[in-house]
């Protein structure tokens, strides 16, 4: 059995931080979201692996190479048109010979639910399976009519309040060759893409066993900029302990860590665990490193600095007296002394921040920013909650930030904001 992994869009959503990367390859807990369903696939013992890639394909061929480093065969297949899941599934299809496995790259599963996926196709003869989860407010899923495990209906992104059921369509597949006949039948939907919910449809039409499996096994979603937060939580809060690098007398630590090598932290230091530190990072003298902060590789975070429950990405500096929450900052940032990311509002209300043009409630008190690859802040600068900056944008010094800055910005103050795009 292989295992399809779905990686070929961008994740909109995600901007500014998918500007330079898919979103499947942003680092959380340590590793890129993709990382962590091939190694599930792999643990389930499946490990000739389809990616179907297209987006910034680069940075995915580049980091898992030919798979021999992660213990699979991995083949790559271009996406170059992004129609629809099914359109997507269509592409593998010269690849396979039997029953595969599907999965969209931004969910991330455990191995014993791929086991229980396999075991339940194989002792139901199905023609697929897909996993269901439940949840609140099904109105943005394929929302599924499940009867004696059979699927009885998928109604797509139903109105509220007319959803046959709370239980909906997970993103995670297993299929016969018969999937490719239901996809040749598939119509664009009215959204333009083929849709898998349809091609499913059409096995059902047909008489064919479509089943569901509720899941019961770690299922997580990343669709949202704040979700890297949750997920990045989820994860270093079950690492195991390893030091790798320096500790000078005067550190104290409280709770796990990883540090890795070549990296350092310095005396009068204060760590609350855990905490993830990359390779070749420097730390300190007296810096504040609070719960679930993650930093990538060669990240500098300099004297009197507080981190709380962020993600700081590759080659970043954070300097001396500046104080990052709740955020995640893309790579290659320069942090200036004294600059301020805060995380709660004033009215102690729920952050808010736009999401391709709506502005959604994140539905958390504490949020910071999130800045994208190459951003540099200036001197006591401040950036209120929520706001997102792009890509090599720059923040002029004792500078107020209260709404999101484009990518490739220069920001000054004079006596109010003045916002010069930079040349590219």
């Amino acid at each position: 059995m292989k295992g399809v992994l779905l990686t070929a869009g961008e994740g909109t959503r995600m901007r500014p931080l998918t500007l330079t990367r898919p979103k499947t390859m942003i680092q959380v807990g340590g590793k890129p979201i993709l990382q962590y369903n091939l190694e599930a696939l792999r643990d389930a013992n499946i490990t000739d692996i389809v990616m179907i890639v297209g987006y910034k394909k680069e940075v995915i061929m580049d980091y898992f190479g030919d798979g021999s480093l992660f213990g699979v065969n991995i083949t790559y297949v271009t996406q170059e048109e992004r129609l629809g899941t099914a359109h997507a599934i269509n592409y593998v299809k010269d690849e396979i010979d039997s029953a595969f496995i599907v999965l969209n790259g931004d969910i991330i599963v455990d191995s014993i639910l791929i086991r229980k996926l396999v075991a339940k196709f194989e002792a139901n003869n199905a023609s697929s399976v897909l996993m269901l989860t439940e949840v609140e407010d099904p109105s943005s899923f394929g929302v599924v009519e499940i009867e004696d495990d059979k699927i009885k209906n998928i109604v797509e992104k139903p109105a509220p309040g007319e959803a046959p059921s709370n239980l909906i369509n997970a993103g995670i597949y297993l299929f016969d060759k018969s999937i490719f006949d239901a996809i040749f039948k598939t119509e664009k939907s009215e959204r333009g893409e083929y849709e898998i919910t349809d091609s499913l449809k059409i096995q059902m039409n047909e008489n064919k066993v479509v089943l569901g499996l509720k899941s019961d096994s770690k299922w997580i979603d990343v669709g949202r900029p704040w979700e890297l937060l949750n997920i990045n939580e989820h994860f270093i809060s079950e690492i195991e302990e390893k030091i790798e690098g320096e500790i000078e007398e005067g550190v104290t630590i409280h709770g796990p860590i990883v540090l890795g090598k070549n990296s350092i932290i310095r005396s009068g230091t204060y760590i609350f665990g855990p905490i993830y530190i990359g390779e070749g990072c420097d730390i300190g003298p007296n810096s504040y490193l609070r719960k679930f902060t993650y930093l990538g590789n060669n990240v500098n975070v300099g004297n009197a600095v507080e981190i709380k429950n962020s993600i700081i990405m590759d080659g970043t500096n954070v300097n001396h007296l500046s104080y990052v929450g709740d955020s995640v900052i893309g790579a290659n940032c320069n942090i200036a002394a004294g600059t301020n990311i805060a995380n709660l509002r004033f009215d102690n209300q729920n952050v808010k921040m736009n999401i391709k043009g709506e502005i959604c409630d994140c539905g958390v008190r504490k949020l910071g920013s999130i800045f994208g690859d190459n951003v540099k802040t200036g001197i006591n600068s401040s950036f209120n909650p929520g706001v997102k900056v792009g890509i090599n944008s720059a923040i002029g010094s004792g500078t107020i930030i209260y709404k999101d800055i484009p990518s490739n910005t220069l920001v000054l103050v004079v006596q109010e904001h003045k916002i010069i795009k930079k040349n590219n």
